[in-house]
């Protein structure tokens, strides 16, 4: 019986955001910039970067990571709604459904531990500076990289193949604008307790222990920086930390919001909110925040328009 009522599960509805043609003709304008300013100014960021060996270092190493995986986590959900909205076809198929679901943990996970690596680079280029070197060699940061996209594909296929063994029993209208792992769990009709116990256990090794692990370093990087004799110094440095806290305030207080407090305590549209701010907002500030401000990224962003100019003409 319980296969039955699993293979009658051939699509899923988005409901999305809202319902009136009016609010969604602007939501489908609005999300297409924000989705074309992500994509584009990543893809600056990284070119930028390759072009300027000053920027080979560890630092924008893990920067170019982010700004693909930001590129991919965007990917993920925001054209398959743009699209929903001009067809006006709101399905998606069930096969397609544990797709996103797929690459969208793999990427939010991806964010999380690289965001978490970042940290851990400028603890190190702050606090122990004779060591940094050493310790964040090319070697090194290529197999921390590979460590985190591999731990994400893991993560990812974890969920989603326990996703797969779950009954569906005809209600299919998911309240959210792309496949959302605990928004599908939900409509299940049959026992999610391991997908529940997995989500709040690799998750917390996905999540949470990145996000201590950034705490414990800026708390690190704070001392060190309330040590410094210069003012100017001071200052530099608490700019840098404070772009990237603000990154980390929106991407790890969303996603802890959601997926690691009692479902009691918040609604389906503060879900909806929040998925937005780390879906679509959080990375469309990257290349503001880790780039614009920072006086050699400007400089590398001068030159690479200055030879794209050059080379269209």
């Amino acid at each position: 019986m319980e296969g039955e009522n699993h293979s009658r599960v051939s699509e899923f509805i988005l409901l999305g955001l809202s319902n009136q043609s009016e609010q969604e003709s602007l939501m489908f304008i609005v999300f297409l910039i924000i989705y074309m300013i992500t994509v584009l100014g990543n893809i600056f960021i990284i070119l930028a970067i390759r072009i300027d060996s000053r920027l080979h270092t560890p630092m924008y190493f893990f920067l170019t990571n982010l700004s693909l995986v930001d590129i991919c986590f965007t990917s993920t959900t925001i054209p398959k709604m743009l699209f929903n909205y001009i067809s006006g076809n709101k399905a998606i198929l069930y096969i397609s459904c544990m797709a996103q679901v797929f690459f969208f943990v793999w990427f939010v996970g991806l964010d999380s531990i690289i965001l978490a690596s970042m940290a851990y680079d400028r603890y190190m280029a702050i606090c122990a500076p004779l060591h940094y070197t050493t310790v964040m060699n090319p070697r090194a940061c290529v197999l921390l990289v590979a460590v985190c996209w591999l731990w994400g594909c893991v993560n990812a296929l974890t969920h989603t193949i326990l996703l797969t063994h779950l009954s569906f029993c005809g209600h299919t209208e998911i309240p959210h604008f792309f496949c959302d792992l605990n928004v599908v769990i939900i409509l299940a009709c049959s026992d999610t307790f391991i997908n529940n116990l997995v989500i709040y256990t690799m998750g917390g090794l996905t999540a949470l222990i990145p996000f201590i692990g950034i705490l414990i370093s800026y708390i690190q990087i704070f001392v060190s920086v309330l040590r410094i004799q210069s003012s100017k110094g001071k200052w530099k440095a608490f700019s840098t930390c404070g772009s990237h806290l603000i990154v980390v305030c929106l991407f790890y207080g969303t996603i802890i919001g959601v997926y690691f407090s009692p479902t009691t305590t918040h609604t389906a549209q503060q879900d909806t909110v929040s998925a937005v701010m780390y879906t679509a907002v959080t990375p469309m500030m990257n290349p503001f925040i880790y780039s614009l401000r920072n006086k050699d990224m400007k400089q590398a962003l001068r030159i690479l328009l200055t030879r794209t100019s050059g080379l269209s003409f």
